[in-house]
């Protein structure tokens, strides 16, 4: 005779449980990253204004991330934002600065070619390759 363990039981407070941690692991390590990305800790406002500001440029940066992952997962790619965050990380907008003839200077920035992987999430995102395109300015 085989016995379930309670830790191990399908209740249904226990699906949800099961759900919720899950759910408060994948919120804290987005969070972790986005804190230490944009820079969002330690800061310690005098006004309460600010603070809220700063809570919501927060939530909003999550939301972004959720939305950015529920795309994704509807092409049926389920990756984590950490290794979403490796992807994306490899393309870069780049400035190259030419002195011409005239003694003016011609500043040109692009980004760099993404590879296949990067690519891919851009398609499934109807994103371009170029972000930005080809800025061209002459000083």
């Amino acid at each position: 005779m085989s016995r379930k363990s309670p830790l191990i039981a399908s209740t249904p407070f226990s699906i949800a449980s099961r759900y919720t941690y899950t759910l408060l692991t994948d919120v804290e390590a987005v969070f972790r990253s986005l804190k230490s990305e944009l820079g969002l800790r330690p800061v310690y406002h005098t006004r309460e204004d600010r603070a809220e500001g700063h809570l919501f440029i927060t939530v909003l940066a999550y939301q972004v991330v959720q939305v950015i992952r529920a795309r994704l997962r509807g092409h049926g790619l389920h990756h984590g934002w950490s290794r979403l965050r490796e992807i994306l990380s490899v393309q870069q907008r780049v400035t190259a600065t030419f002195r011409q003839r005239d003694g003016r200077t011609l500043h040109v920035r692009k980004a760099t070619v993404p590879d296949p992987e990067l690519r891919e999430i851009h398609t499934m995102l109807n994103l371009p390759s170029n972000p930005g395109g080809i800025k061209k300015q002459t000083i």
